[in-house]
């Protein structure tokens, strides 16, 4: 089972809360060309879309580049602003084999129950040589992560909940991958962040108790009166072949 549901409510917090403007999605452009080259005729998976924002970045960015979306939420596919989106989820893909040159995971591999049986399916319907890109928070590399900053018992929840690049890798069977650290600007200000958060949204924060998400908001605002200037969270792109 997904650590979130992503029912009505999840599904509609996520849409409000997480969507990343032009510099934020800017960065991620960069680091994601340089690990996939894309080019006419790419077949491109955006495995887990959520409301398939980044099917409709990739399709902006590159015309050329077939995006097929897949998510396993009807709640989210409702409010996909890209289509079509197919149902579907790690374990059980709705494309033939070798059918696609590249497969992209933002922020849901954490929801996967069974890694091995996702990786064996990634395989199926990837192309030999194709790479697979994972935008996730991993743990031991939380140190840019702004929630981390002001609730720092989500924290312990990345460490226990969260698979480590190490536990990736090895349920897709190779080793050496690389990981590079993408900073984004998540919002235009502190405050700007505070003020649109939603706890739904964010698995981190809906995995802490009630006690300490009001602890951890509370010292957000406190520092909002002081901290001028973007927003910026850093995660990491996890690149295997």
């Amino acid at each position: 089972m997904a650590l979130i549901a992503y029912d009505e409510s999840d599904a509609t917090a996520f849409e409000a809360n997480r969507h990343l403007d032009g510099d934020g999605l800017g960065p991620w452009r960069e680091a994601i060309g340089r690990h996939l080259d894309p080019r006419p005729g790419m077949r491109l998976l955006d495995l887990g879309c959520g409301t398939a924002t980044w099917t409709a970045a990739f399709r902006s960015w590159w015309p050329g580049v077939e995006v097929i979306a897949v998510e396993p939420s009807a709640a989210m596919r409702e409010r996909a602003v890209a289509g079509p989106v197919l149902a579907g989820d790690a374990a059980d893909i709705p494309l033939a084999d070798g059918s696609v040159d590249g497969v992209w995971l933002s922020t849901v591999i954490h929801h996967v129950p069974d890694l091995g049986a996702a990786a064996r399916e990634i395989r199926r319907v990837l192309k030999p040589g194709g790479a697979v890109l994972i935008r996730s928070a991993f743990p031991g590399r939380h140190e840019g992560i702004t929630l981390c900053r002001f609730w720092p018992e989500t924290i312990t929840v990345l460490e226990q909940s969260y698979p480590s690049v190490a536990v990736i890798e090895n349920a897709f069977g190779v080793s050496g991958s690389v990981v590079e650290a993408v900073t984004q600007v998540s919002a235009g200000s502190l405050r700007e962040a505070a003020a649109s958060l939603r706890r739904e949204a964010h698995t981190l924060l809906q995995l802490i108790s009630d006690e300490a998400y009001a602890d951890g908001l509370a010292r957000l605002w406190d520092a909002v009166s002081t901290e001028e200037g973007p927003q910026t969270d850093t995660l990491d792109l996890l690149v295997m072949r």
